[in-house]
């Protein structure tokens, strides 16, 4: 019998919450349907107190920042980089393409082909979200996509070098500085100096999953990947300092990331509330994790990736061991995994037939079609036949 000790917001005051969020993404995708550059002007002055001459970097000013930059820092990417790279190179050397004959004359198949165009978020906000410009970026680069275009917040005012830089040495086409959902839904919709894309992806907050699943349609997207989720799932062995450290850690993200420990142990998660209050009084970005904590610590099942053991953690996929870390959230796991290559690619089939296996197939789908009343469907077939029939 399962024992909670600690128990975060209810159902009802999530959706309360969430009802909040809907409305106010809906009214900034009309303005912006409506209204174009203006509309995306006239909100990022208001989210971000941000009105360049220009979203778009030039190719010069991103020379600029690229080598402005310390080395060490681009480096530090480029390893990372290297590590999302190789993986998803290797996901992608798994999707193979198939034909196969099956019944004399009849051939079926599939081939993977990767979307045209694609648009990145980027997250910034409180945190430059460098990382998430391998993890979107460079796997569309790899699945193949020729257009990738990426958007990141500007931060305090400026914009934010490391993060421009990741994504330029990530393979993006075109960098814009903008953020939220005004930069979703400029990339899903298009404006007069923006064109539009045909899928857009990445992770970010509420407001941002939101602004994807009511885009969704218009665009296709890669999953709802809001406010970071994190499940520990320990027994008497675990280190509560580990465990404390780790569901913080993820906290910080913002103070929607909810955070959870299953235990066979109740002394370990005793000892894990009080290593948390502990380390809540020295961590630098406690205020963020505190009420994350506090308010969203709940029961989840399902996952969009496992780190097993203790000697791998979430900051490790988040940043540079070579999973994504774009992942399911708002309990979407329950019917997808995380961003990866294959996202960017569309199955698609084909099939072709001689005559004689166009005459067999034609004679089954006649009568199949007029079981079901489709009359127009048994004459595409009945012509067939009758043109092939010998």
């Amino acid at each position: 019998m399962a024992t909670y000790i600690k128990k975060g917001k209810s159902e009802q005051e999530l959706q309360e919450t969430s009802e909040k969020v809907q409305e106010a993404v809906a009214g900034i995708i009309k303005d912006i349907e409506a209204n174009g550059d203006k509309a995306v002007r006239e909100l990022s002055v208001q989210f971000d107190k941000w009105s360049p001459d220009s979203f778009r970097l030039t190719d010069e000013q991103i020379r600029d920042v690229v080598e402005s930059v310390d080395d060490s820092v681009k480096e530090d990417i480029k390893f990372a980089q290297k590590q999302i790279r190789f993986f998803a190179q290797k996901q992608r050397e798994s999707m193979k393409d198939i034909e196969v004959e099956t019944i004399p004359g009849v051939t079926l198949g599939h081939k993977n082909i990767p979307v045209n165009s694609v648009g990145c978020y980027i997250p910034g906000g409180r945190y430059p979200m460098v990382a998430s410009s391998h993890m979107s970026i460079l796997t569309a680069k790899v699945a193949g996509v020729k257009r990738v275009i990426a958007c990141t917040p500007p931060i305090n005012g400026e914009i934010p070098l490391a993060t421009v830089t990741a994504m330029h040495l990530a393979g993006a086409d075109e960098i814009y500085i903008l953020g939220g959902v005004q930069a979703m839904t400029a990339m899903a919709v298009g404006t007069e100096t923006m064109d539009s894309v045909d899928m857009i992806v990445g992770p970010g907050n509420a407001f941002v999953a939101e602004a994807k699943r009511q885009l969704f349609g218009k665009v296709g997207i890669d999953l709802l990947a809001g406010p970071t989720e994190t499940l520990v799932i320990a027994d008497e062995t675990a280190d509560g300092e580990m465990i404390a450290t780790d569901l913080l850690g993820q906290g910080e993200h913002v103070p929607t990331s909810p955070g959870a420990l299953i235990t066979t142990s109740k002394k370990m998660a005793e000892d894990t509330l009080k290593e948390i209050d502990r380390q809540l009084e020295v961590l630098p970005t406690a205020d963020i994790a505190r009420i994350s904590w506090e308010d969203y610590g709940e029961n989840m099942t399902n996952y969009g990736a496992l780190f097993l053991g203790p000697e791998t953690n979430v900051a490790y996929g988040d940043k540079v061991i070579g999973t994504n870390h774009t992942l399911p959230t708002q309990k979407a796991a329950k019917y997808t995994g995380g961003l990866w290559v294959g996202k960017y690619i569309k199955t698609v089939t084909y099939q072709k037939a001689t005559p004689e296996a166009s005459v067999e197939i034609g004679e089954y789908a006649e009568r199949l079609c007029e079981l079901e009343g489709f009359m127009g469907h048994k004459e595409q077939a009945s012509l067939r036949v009758r043109r092939y029939k010998k």
